[in-house]
């Protein structure tokens, strides 16, 4: 129990943030940094050579001949390039219209035009496998938006309820697992790395959405708020400067979670041979040289040692500020 202490908590969480200053000082100089030989540079002289088996390759190489030190450097600029950016644009896509949800509920209602709608089933029908049809279709689905909208106002919507539509999307989002979600669209119809930020970032927002909703619906009652209202303050500026910023607040303990949950799909996903392009070093594609060659255990081990320790320490980190309050 003396282990659980305040003080070795914080001792252990420091650790943590050292850990991971580390991988981004290590996935920021990688490009310079003196390596004996690049990541997609097999030596066939030296195949499934263990540790400091071969000259030069101080951590041996993989079934393939790389090197196993140059693929976990570049392996980490991989992970730091992909979780932080797509870490971060899901907190930033959930804060807003989680934020939104909350502040506004279902009083406020989505004016969503018709001709966006004809415009969202002509891009669609574009997509099948006849190209006349599909054409037909799209030009079917825009002269009905357009004609409904002339007839019926100028700028003609229709109506959606915001808090109905963001916590609809979010659980239709949760309802099934994030792996098979980005597996079946990643196996699907195959993906860059650009595509892949995306395709994360789109699958992970709906966690900061729940966390930004739940405490915009306690921020948007305090008096301050009130008192911005009273005041006379547009709702639109009393919820971007006064209430969000407050609503925020559950995103310091997310956003390093998140990170986490990300950086383990895409090891998964490089391990399965699904994610990234084959020329992209990745933790995740080293662990999966192991079915190549069963006896290369430092393959395997190294790339699974950084990403637990990376995912411990993301996980320590979303509870140092408790800890220093402490």
């Amino acid at each position: 129990m003396a282990l659980l202490t305040p003080a070795f908590r914080l001792w252990s969480q420091w650790l943590a943030v050292l850990w991971l200053g580390v991988v981004l000082l290590v996935a920021a100089l990688a490009p310079v940094l003196p390596l004996p030989y690049s990541p997609n540079s097999p030596d066939l002289a030296n195949i499934a050579t263990p540790p400091l088996g071969a000259a030069g390759h101080w951590l041996g190489t993989d079934p393939q001949g790389r090197d196993v030190l140059s693929i976990l450097v570049f392996g980490a600029r991989t992970a730091v390039l992909l979780t932080l950016p797509a870490a971060v644009l899901a907190a930033v896509l959930g804060a807003l219209v989680g934020g939104a949800a909350g502040f506004w509920g279902n009083a406020t209602r989505l004016a969503v035009p018709y001709w966006l709608l004809g415009g969202g089933v002509g891009w669609w029908a574009l997509q099948l496998p006849i190209p006349l049809l599909g054409l037909g279709v799209a030009a079917g689905g825009l002269g009905v938006g357009l004609l409904f909208g002339v007839r019926k106002q100028r700028f003609p919507s229709w109506p959606i309820p915001l808090n109905a539509v963001v916590m609809g999307t979010a659980t239709t989002l949760d309802t099934v697992p994030r792996l098979v979600l980005v597996v079946a669209m990643a196996a699907g119809t195959g993906v860059s790395i650009p595509g892949l930020l995306v395709l994360l970032t789109l699958t992970s927002w709906p966690l900061p959405a729940r966390l930004v909703r739940a405490q915009m619906l306690r921020v948007r009652i305090l008096p301050f708020v009130e008192a911005a209202r009273a005041a006379g303050i547009s709702p639109q500026r009393v919820w971007l400067h006064h209430a969000l910023p407050h609503a925020l607040q559950p995103l310091r303990t997310a956003l390093p979670l998140s990170m986490a949950g990300l950086l383990g799909l895409e090891s998964t996903l490089s391990f399965l041979g699904i994610g990234l392009p084959p020329d992209v070093a990745s933790w995740g594609r080293l662990m999966a040289t192991i079915r190549n060659e069963p006896s290369a255990w430092w393959a395997f081990t190294f790339p699974a040692l950084c990403l637990i320790i990376s995912i411990i320490s993301l996980n320590s980190l979303s509870r140092l500020r408790s800890t220093l309050e402490e």
